[in-house]
C-alpha cells in the first residue's frame, strides 16, 4: 500500500541560501531565494532567520498567490534596512512587503529595524527646507488573509512601522514598537481597508499615532495597549481631498496613554463624505495626555487655512466608557463637529478627567448631540450642545 503524504514541517534557513549577516554584504537575494523555497513547499514550512545575527536588506516583496502551504516566518535575529535612499529606487513607500499571502505567521522574538534616521532628517516635518516626500513603511501586509504577527520588536521605521492594507482576518499580538518621539510620521500600527483585525498586548512608543485606523476598515479590536510617547489611537484622518471614507465597528478596550499628544481621537477633513460609526472606547487610563478625548471634524494638516465646506464625514454612535486620568491641558474633552453634519449619538459613561494639578478640567463641545450623563467630568455646557 502506498504511504500518504508527509505531514511534517519543513525548515528553510536563510543562511543556507547565502546570507552572510556580516554587517557589510546585502542579504536580500538570500531572503528572496529562501522565500521561493518556502513558498513552493508542499507541506507546512518554517522560514528561519537565525538568532544573534544582523541581516541587511534592501526593499523586498514576499509574494504569496502561488504558495502551496502555510508559512511561518520566524525571525530570531535582526533584519535591518539599508540606510541608502538610492536603494529604494522609484518606490519610496515600502521596505518589506508581504503581498497576497494566506495563512502566514510572522514571529520569533527578533527585531525588525527600519534604520530610519536618514529618512527622518530628510523629512519636511523634521527640516522645513526639505521637500515633502514619502518614506518607506517598514513592513506592509497587502491583500493578505489569515495572518498572525506576534512577539517581535519593530524599531526606528523609516515612516510607519507596520501597515495592514486590504487584508482579512489579522491578529497582531505582543509587539513592541519604538522610535524617537521626534521621528516624523512613525505610526506604530496602521490599519486601512482591512476587516476583522485584533491588536492585543502591544507596547507602542513612537513619533506619531500608536494605532491609526483609516478608510475601509471594519471590525477592528485593540485591547491591552500601552501607548506613549506618540499621538494616541486615531481613527482617521478621513475624507481628505473630498474622498469618501467608511470606518465602523471599532472597539478599543484596556489602554493606557502616557504623555501622548492625544488619547482617543477621531479626525476628519471638511469636504469628505461617508462615516465613522459604531465605535467604543472603554477602560482607558490617561496619564498627562494633552487631548485625552477629541473629535475633530475640522481637521487641517497643512500650512494654509482649510476653507469652510458643507460636506463632511458623518460621526455617530460613539461610546466613551470608564475613562479616567489626567490631562496636560485645561481642555480634556474636545468635540469640534461639523456645522452641517453634527456628531450624533455620542455617549459618555463614567468619564472622570482632571488636570495634572488635579483641578477641574474643561470640555469644549461644538455641534455635538450628546445627552448629559452622571459620573462625567468635565461636563459640556448645555448651551453648546445641539
Amino acid at each position: 500500500m502506498a504511504s500518504g503524504p508527509s505531514t511534517s514541517s519543513k525548515m528553510v534557513n536563510v543562511d543556507d541560501f547565502g546570507a552572510k549577516a556580516d554587517g557589510i554584504i546585502d542579504d536580500s537575494e538570500a531572503f528572496e531565494k529562501a522565500w521561493k523555497e518556502a513558498c513552493s513547499s508542499q507541506t507546512s514550512v518554517t522560514l528561519i532567520v537565525p538568532n544573534n545575527k544582523i541581516y541587511h536588506l534592501k526593499p523586498l516583496t514576499f509574494s504569496g498567490p502561488c504558495c502551496q502551504s502555510d508559512i511561518i516566518f520566524k525571525i530570531h535575529g535582526t533584519v535591518k534596512a539599508s540606510n541608502k535612499m538610492e536603494d529604494y529606487g522609484e518606490d519610496t513607500r515600502h521596505w518589506i512587503v508581504f503581498h497576497n499571502v494566506q495563512n502566514l505567521r510572522v514571529k520569533g522574538g527578533g527585531i525588525i529595524n527600519g534604520n530610519g534616521r536618514t529618512w527622518w532628517i530628510n523629512s519636511c516635518k523634521f527640516d522645513k527646507t526639505k521637500p515633502c516626500k514619502h518614506a518607506p513603511t517598514a513592513v506592509t501586509f497587502y491583500e493578505c488573509k489569515n495572518v498572525i504577527v506576534s512577539n517581535l520588536w519593530l524599531k526606528n521605521a523609516q515612516q510607519m512601522h507596520i501597515s495592514i492594507q486590504k487584508c482579512v482576518n489579522v491578529r497582531i499580538l505582543k509587539l513592541k514598537v519604538t522610535a524617537p518621539e521626534n521621528s516624523p510620521n512613525t505610526d506604530g500600527i496602521h490599519v486601512t481597508g482591512t476587516q476583522n483585525i485584533r491588536i492585543r498586548k502591544c507596547v507602542i512608543r513612537t513619533g506619531d499615532d500608536c494605532i491609526s485606523i483609516v478608510s475601509g476598515s471594519k471590525n477592528v479590536e485593540a485591547t491591552d495597549i500601552s501607548c506613549g510617547p506618540g499621538h494616541g489611537i486615531s481613527i482617521g484622518s478621513l475624507g481628505a481631498g473630498h474622498s469618501e471614507a467608511q470606518v465602523s465597528n471599532v472597539f478599543v478596550n484596556r489602554a493606557t496613554f502616557s504623555g501622548t499628544t492625544n488619547g482617543v481621537r477621531i479626525k476628519t477633513w471638511q469636504g469628505g463624505s461617508g462615516y465613522a460609526k459604531n465605535i467604543i472606547f472603554e477602560n482607558i487610563l490617561m496619564k498627562n495626555v494633552t487631548n485625552p478625548i477629541i473629535v475633530d471634524q475640522n481637521y487641517c494638516d497643512q500650512d494654509d487655512p482649510c476653507p469652510q465646506q458643507k460636506s463632511a464625514v458623518h460621526v455617530s454612535n460613539i461610546i466613551y466608557r470608564n475613562i479616567k486620568g489626567t490631562s496636560a491641558s485645561k481642555v480634556a474633552m474636545k468635540f469640534d463637529c461639523s456645522n452641517t453634519f453634527p456628531c450624533q449619538k455620542i455617549m459618555l459613561q463614567n468619564v472622570l478627567l482632571s488636570t495634572q494639578q488635579h483641578q477641574t478640567a474643561q470640555a469644549s463641545c461644538i455641534n455635538v448631540n450628546m445627552p448629559v450623563s452622571p459620573n462625567v467630568s468635565p461636563q459640556c455646557s448645555t448651551t453648546s450642545i445641539l
